[in-house]
């Protein structure tokens, strides 16, 4: 899972990325993802964001997210570039959204970044017998994760982790769980 990105279906990344992340940047924010997939008949282009230089900061989901209004901004000057550019080789919708309170995870800065915060993760092998992982994140080192699973902790390495999301926690109040 070093650094898994979400599918684009022949969509040239890099190309796309040239296009849509300095219009982010200039709406205050950092593009987080981008998927293009079909969903419900149609194909659909998102792109994922997050208050500019809440990655490098270490910000909280509640602390990066964005409003309606960015979104709104993003999408209004991206989608005309996006025309010029012709990069995607089918009629597509255009979404432009936070990666929400159950964000996936997709590299070991993010699983670093969200250190003491409960996580599902999917692992392609069984570790112990389970593939499916629910605990609180415990750093990562050397390639591997740690996850605080009640009073034990598992190493898993991030290879064999085939997709991550945090979980949100009703009645929490959003904020890192870590000591600073």
């Amino acid at each position: 899972m070093s650094s898994t990105t979400s599918p684009l279906h022949g969509t040239d990344r890099a190309a796309l990325e040239r296009v849509v992340e300095p219009i982010a940047r200039a709406h205050g924010a950092e593009v987080v993802d981008m998927e293009l997939k079909p969903d419900r008949g149609a194909w659909v282009l998102r792109i994922y964001v997050e208050k500019a230089g809440a990655a490098e900061n270490n910000l909280s989901t509640r602390d990066a997210a964005v409003d309606l209004e960015l979104c709104a901004n993003v999408s209004r000057d991206l989608s005309p570039a996006l025309d010029v550019a012709d990069l995607i080789a089918h009629t597509y919708r255009l979404e432009v959204s936070s990666p929400g309170v159950e964000r996936t995870l997709r590299n070991e800065k993010d699983f670093a970044r969200f250190a003491g915060q409960k996580a599902k993760l999917k692992l392609r092998e069984a570790v112990d017998g389970q593939r499916v992982l629910v605990g609180a994140l415990d750093g990562v080192s050397e390639g591997k994760v740690r996850v605080a699973l009640g009073n034990q902790t598992r190493e898993v390495p991030l290879s064999s982790v085939e997709s991550a999301r945090l979980v949100f926690e009703f009645g929490s109040s959003g904020k890192d769980k870590r000591k600073h």
